[in-house]
């Protein structure tokens, strides 16, 4: 039952032959890649104006020129990034970059950066979708936590399907999206340049209640630095495609860099045009808290009723009319969006996790493909996550976006620093005039980049810490100690299991005798199956063990043994308080003492059942025996099985991928005809 579900939800397992067939061309890896960065137009914008009203709105005039900033930042950051997926092709994005560049400390910092922020770009992207639906269908609203997990839910099944299952049911909303706004936004601006229209958007007669009137000096630098850095998350899922390389069709590398490009122009056309728009149509946002409050609509307070239309709304009502098809469509898909903004994380996440674990820094499970080549244990546990925050913060956006954006501009920055030491170590030894001209070319961009994207951390530290960033603050040197702990722990163990130099020889992997012990509860054919094949081992002694829990039936079994003339000792271990672990724990460890050098094998009778109900009433004392038995030195278990007749219904179950039969590399090459023949 359990396989049949997960291959109604999953679908039949992949070859690992089959892994090329999974990777992406540009038109499916842009909707896959970018779906966060150009999701963040929805809000972005608005975040600029919304922190911009706590002066009042005639501070709106400040944001064309955050916005030119933010834009700035934003082709700063791509035009670093195209370098970055040239440079470091593997997948390893930023942690590579920071890792090499400025060593494994820093890689790490890296690390629990974008980890952390993946799991709050699920967490805000669903929760936002969910607030936004929220607004026109009121159970949404009531049940708000429930129905963004349940999303989370969703895109982790259509992503557990595979990248290219997962691409393709992503591409067509997400091209909507892009056709929908690049839309509105054109006809926008033909209605206001060509037919001279007055666009007029619903809060265009609206005022607002300034909270810091009259700010001059540094207060106002400081509130423009804080709508810049607002505004600044429309850089979120930028790097995402610095990690998804490898899931690029060849070349790699350069389809990686086209859909960078496609991506932030599109980005930064849809940013722009809705600032412009929103400016030219009178919008009015504040902080949703206290639009009730701060929003006055014919010299009166809006009132707890009144609900503040995002930016996007509100420009595509003055663009199209409110309540229109169109309109109804730009909200439609702006909804939809921000629940698929996610999937960029759900695509970085899993394979950031994978290269970590390569680097055993996280559990190895993470580096293994699951039935349809993704990395699913990922991908479940970042779900996880993402499900967990939007439990605790009620899926409250303005609390999750206090969270957000900081781990991503920590990795930013590192990244950018790390490729300007990059390009300095290489001008070192190159001499062709035209290749240094390229490198220090970039290393001004790059260590632009890094000025600008450190201020805006500062920033972002600065206005959000008291708000909810000190989680972040705290989170990242957990998660940071966290790896180093596992690391740790690897090293140790592979120091340990080192094997020794050739030509020498460990004398103790060589066990002087080996004494065998079957463990017997009575004669019947699995005990006699596993005396057997004790005795094909040819060990130096062997035994039989029984426990006395009740004297009357220890006594029958040696009788029964007697009877039998089973060539094999029989002994009895007493139990006054009728336990069978600890007697035999007691027995082996007495030949251990006697022995040091011998070895003692424990043959264990087992029954192989057909139904999860029948492993409750067999195998349980020969389950907590062997897990004590394994903590013993010089101690082997083996378990000798015995089929019941309930098993014969799983003989014919075919056998799937084993877990790591697939590993990370995307670059598998399919067979040639040559090689397929022979």
């Amino acid at each position: 039952m359990t396989d049949l579900v997960k291959r109604l939800l999953v679908g039949r397992a992949l070859r690992s032959t089959q892994l090329h067939d999974q990777l992406l061309p540009k038109r499916v890896a842009l909707p896959v890649f970018a779906s966060d960065a150009l999701s963040s137009v929805a809000y972005a914008p608005q975040e600029i104006l919304v922190i911009l009203s706590l002066a009042g709105a005639t501070f709106y005039s400040y944001s064309p020129w955050v916005a030119a900033a933010v834009v700035l930042v934003m082709l700063v950051v791509v035009a670093s990034y195209r370098q970055n997926v040239h440079a470091y092709p593997s997948g390893g994005g930023d942690y590579e970059v920071a890792t090499t560049n400025l060593g494994a400390n820093a890689g790490l910092t890296v690390a629990s950066a974008l980890l952390v922020d993946y799991v709050l770009t699920v967490a805000v992207s669903v929760a936002n979708g969910a607030d936004y639906v929220g607004a026109t269908i009121p159970f949404v609203a009531e049940h708000r936590p429930l129905v963004a997990i349940g999303i989370v839910v969703i895109l982790t099944v259509i992503n557990l399907r595979g990248l290219r299952e997962s691409g393709v049911a992503f591409a067509i909303p997400t091209y909507a999206f892009m056709i929908a706004v690049i839309g509105m936004v054109l006809w926008g601006m033909f209605r206001l340049l060509v037919l001279r229209d007055d666009l007029r958007a619903p809060t265009a007669d609206y005022k607002i209640v300034s909270e810091q009137a009259d700010l001059a000096g540094f207060a106002l630098a400081f509130l423009v630095l804080r709508a810049f850095s607002s505004g600044c998350a429309a850089l979120t899922g930028v790097e995402a495609i610095s990690n998804g390389v490898p899931a690029f069709q060849k070349p790699k590398s350069r389809n990686a860099a086209t859909t960078l490009l496609l991506m932030g122009g599109i980005a930064v056309t849809m940013f722009s045009g809705i600032i412009f728009l929103g400016l030219k149509s009178g919008v009015k946002v504040t902080e949703p808290a206290n639009a009730a409050r701060d929003i006055l609509i014919n010299g009166h307070p809006a009132g707890a009723g009144y609900y503040q239309q995002p930016i996007i709304a509100q420009v595509a009502s003055a663009v199209f009319g409110d309540g229109s098809a169109l309109f109804v469509v730009i909200s439609a898909v702006t909804a939809l969006i921000l629940f698929l903004a996610a999937n960029t994380a759900f695509n970085g996440f899993p394979v950031l996790g994978s290269i970590l674990a390569q680097d055993r820094y996280l559990p190895r499970q993470l580096h293994t493909r699951g039935d349809r080549l993704a990395f699913s244990n990922g991908i479940v546990l970042l779900a996880a996550g993402a499900g967990l925050l939007i439990w605790a913060f009620n899926a409250d956006v303005s609390k999750l976006l206090n969270l957000y954006i900081v781990g991503v501009f920590v990795s930013f920055t590192l990244s950018q620093l790390g490729m300007v030491r990059h390009w300095t170590r290489h001008l070192k030894t190159e001499t062709d005039p035209k290749a240094r001209f390229r490198m220090l070319r970039a290393r001004v961009i790059n260590g632009f980049g890094g000025i600008m994207t450190g201020i805006v951390l500062v920033v972002v530290l600065l206005t959000k810490f008291t708000h909810g960033a000190y989680i972040v603050c705290i989170a990242m040197p957990v998660l940071f100690l966290m790896m180093k702990g596992i690391r740790h722990h690897y090293d140790r163990v592979a120091a340990e299991l080192a094997a020794p130099e050739d030509g020498e020889t460990d004398e103790s992997m060589l066990p002087a005798r080996n004494h065998a012990v079957v463990l017997v509860s009575k004669v019947h054919k699995p005990t006699l199956r596993a005396l057997a094949y004790a005795k094909a081992t040819r060990p130096s002694t062997l035994e039989a063990v029984t426990v006395s829990v009740d004297a009357d039936e220890a006594a029958r079994l040696q009788e029964e043994w007697d009877r039998r003339g089973i060539p094999v000792p029989l002994k009895i271990l007493d139990s006054p308080y009728r336990e069978i672990t600890g007697p035999v724990l007691e027995y082996v460890k007495s030949l251990r003492r006697r022995s040091p050098r011998d070895v003692v094998s424990v043959y264990i009778p087992e029954y192989v059942v057909g139904h999860w109900w029948e492993h409750l009433l067999h195998n349980q004392s020969a389950l907590r025996l062997k897990g004590r038995l394994l903590f013993k030195p010089g101690v082997m278990v083996t378990s000798v099985p015995w089929q019941l007749a309930s098993s014969d219904r799983l003989k014919g179950r075919p056998v799937g991928l084993a877990p790591g039969a697939a590993r990370r590399s995307y670059s598998a090459p399919a067979p040639k005809d040559d090689q397929v023949k022979a």
